[in-house]
């Protein structure tokens, strides 16, 4: 799993509607919160999405962009992200290459941890968690950049 001041390895993969995204771009709207998710619509992963979903307006508030990762086809994706009304970028990476870029590839190459990081837009991570089953940690962890970007603005 990268390190908090490591460089984040630059990417491009398809969105949710298909059109390749890279980091770059994703960055140029500012700091990014890129978060990984094992799949769509199953329990723990709809119950993430749903949490960023509803701060995402005060993510957005403090400057803040969010996009999350899967192993996920664009199609499967579109359907989620329609399903449960999500405000954000879902990006598709069927082959695992960024998955395993950022370290976060599940054990024996199974299945994906769910892992957060802070970007900013020089692409340095500057925090980052990893609890697989504990939403509530994700949770912890955006609401605490939150506070320290909303005393930024």
């Amino acid at each position: 799993m990268l390190n908090v001041g490591e460089r984040a390895p630059e990417f491009t993969l398809p969105d949710q509607d298909g059109r390749d995204v890279s980091l770059t771009s994703l960055l140029n709207r500012g700091p990014l919160i890129l978060y990984f998710y094992p799949a769509d619509f199953t329990p723990g992963c709809t119950r993430q999405a749903c949490l960023v979903r509803s701060l995402h307006d005060e993510i957005r508030k403090v400057g803040l962009r969010v996009a999350g990762i899967s192993p996920q086809n664009p199609e499967s994706h579109q359907r989620f992200r329609e399903h449960h009304a999500l405000p954000f970028t879902l990006l598709a990476d069927p082959g695992k290459a960024v998955i395993r870029m950022y370290g976060v590839d599940g054990p024996l190459g199974l299945g994906v941890r769910r892992a957060s990081f802070l970007i900013d837009p020089g692409r340095i991570v500057r925090d980052r968690v990893l609890a697989d089953f504990r939403i509530g940690t994700h949770e912890a962890f955006i609401r605490k950049l939150l506070i320290l970007h909303e005393a930024l603005h």
